[in-house]
């Protein structure tokens, strides 16, 4: 178990993620897709590089998300995760910044999302793809592993999960990804959380 209030180190999270028993999802007919959980370290505090995605996007327009998108024929998710971070941030990394990978996380809108954990350290101000972006956020690792909020809606018996954040909710797939993350960084615990809804905004 992490301790209350201390900050994260790289060493312990390589082997937390490492030791994570991950569970892959088998489903070849879904598009493929990797996101970046990047650690980034300012003022000595661990954060986690999120994104408000650009509201010229033709599908979720303005909404939280880690950085990320599809994966390229013949590319890995550890190689689209990095790839994704140079296009819509800036940020560039090497393989020796992956840390190892959680659960595979199957989106309604037909998309495997492979999450990919990277420790970039300090980093400079980020700038976000015009195209894609419309600001980048670097959230103390601590202020996300809080309780998440859990809603039910009638089109599904799975709770719909939703992550306290900036005074407002971060919602899945990026919240079930994030709480997956954090349980796991800060707290050395195995949780499962691909059975946590989307909202219906999210299905499209």
């Amino acid at each position: 178990m992490g301790t209350a209030g201390a900050p994260i180190r790289r060493e312990t999270v390589a082997a937390r993620v490492a030791d994570f028993p991950r569970l892959a999802a088998d489903r070849p007919e879904l598009k493929q897709a990797a996101v970046a959980l990047c650690v980034t370290v300012r003022d000595g505090i661990p954060r986690l590089l999120l994104t408000r995605r650009s509201a010229r996007l033709n599908a979720h327009a303005g909404q939280w998300a880690l950085p990320g998108g599809r994966i390229d024929p013949g590319e890995t998710a550890v190689g689209g995760a990095l790839r994704e971070l140079v296009e819509e941030v800036g940020l560039e990394l090497g393989p020796d910044a992956v840390l190892g990978q959680l659960d595979d996380y199957v989106t309604r809108s037909g998309y495997v999302m492979t999450p990919v954990v990277c420790w970039a350290g300090p980093t400079g101000r980020l700038t976000g793809s015009e195209a894609e972006v419309a600001s980048v956020h670097q959230i103390p690792v601590a202020d996300l592993d809080v309780e998440p909020r859990f809603v039910f809606i009638p089109q599904s018996s799975a709770p719909v999960i939703q992550l306290p954040l900036l005074g407002g909710y971060l919602h899945a797939p990026t919240a079930a990804i994030v709480y997956q993350f954090c349980r796991i960084a800060c707290r050395g615990e195995v949780l499962r959380v691909a059975h946590y809804e989307q909202p219906l905004f999210a299905w499209r």
